[in-house]
């Protein structure tokens, strides 16, 4: 294809939610909301872990990352997806996109790390916990914890090289909310079966590997409890194993259906809906799930708040 005297996007403009503009400024409303309580949840579980010496143990020096990673996740698309529910233009600049691109995937990618690191965590201190203390110690933890998020740091880096140096010379405009890897390529003014291809089996192996580690953590960690002979030990069990299940779930299920083929040709509705639950309602339910149901969390962040109290009374 001859790219002689053919203009070069230097911006997108990302659709979002078209829809009225009483609407959108509903929708403003709805997902600032659901904003701040993702981060004032997420942030409590932080400050909880980080403040309570109890609690600095594995399994909730994990809980701690996760809930860090979220806020971190959750800040990468929503901040630019509120700005353009107001905004007329709802423009991003071509460098903004590829960061945006990036550091959602990253983030992504790390999630996908850690949910297998906290199954493998149950696993040894349901199934082996005489050897849990030693296997994973604090220090060994935070080892693994920096290893998920160097390592999904460095997975992307050389697609986007590649996907940036694509010539995109119009249209621009991407019918999301996010700058995906899908919309992106189909603006190429030229086909990139290769680039597409490899981002399809980075992705696959990423996604079914960890999944399959979590499915087999939990499988172990079932059949362990099933010999557990007392009924309520058996289902205080299950409803944990079965709420991180259900999230996991959830998480890995809209990937699957997003990544595995990111020009698989999902319509744009479909995929703005699946990205949100991936993206905006995982980090938001979180941690209802994993941490808030939990007591020990629980009565850190009671004593948090009566120290708290105590202070502002003085």
């Amino acid at each position: 294809m001859n790219m002689s005297g053919v203009s070069t996007v230097t911006e997108f403009i990302l659709l979002s939610f078209l829809c009225s503009r009483e609407i959108q400024v509903l929708l403003f409303v709805l997902f600032f909301v659901s904003y701040i309580l993702t981060l004032m949840g997420n942030g409590a579980i932080v400050c909880a872990v980080k403040l309570d010496h109890r609690l600095h143990t594995p399994t909730y020096i994990l809980l701690a990352n996760f809930s860090f990673l979220e806020i971190c996740y959750i800040n990468t698309t929503v901040p630019n997806m509120l700005k353009n529910f107001l905004s007329e233009t709802k423009t991003i600049s071509f460098t903004a996109c590829f960061f945006q691109f990036y550091f959602f995937f990253s983030m992504g990618i790390t999630e996908t790390f850690l949910l297998p690191l906290m199954a493998f965590d149950r696993y040894l201190a349901i199934c082996r916990p005489l050897h849990y203390p030693n296997i994973m110690s604090s220090h060994f933890c935070m080892n693994l914890v920096a290893l998920c998020w160097v390592t999904a740091f460095l997975c992307y880096p050389v697609p986007i090289y590649f996907i940036t140096h694509l010539p995109f010379c119009g249209p621009n405009t991407i019918d999301h909310f996010v700058c995906d890897p899908g919309p992106l390529l189909a603006l190429s003014c030229i086909p990139a079966p290769g680039i597409e291809l490899s981002c399809s089996i980075l992705s696959s192996l990423i996604i079914f590997i960890s999944f399959f580690f979590i499915l087999a953590s939990y499988t172990l960690v079932l059949r362990a409890v099933l010999r557990v002979p007392s009924a309520a030990g058996r289902r205080k069990a299950f409803s944990t194993c079965g709420s991180h299940l259900a999230v996991v779930s959830l998480f890995y299920g809209s990937i699957m259906v997003m990544y595995i083929s990111p020009t698989s040709g999902n319509a744009a509705g479909i995929q703005k809906i699946v990205t949100l639950f991936y993206s905006s309602v995982t980090p938001l339910i979180n941690p209802l799930v994993y941490s808030l149901r939990n007591n020990d969390v629980k009565a850190a962040l009671r004593k948090i708040h009566m120290c708290t109290k105590i202070s502002q009374s003085k």
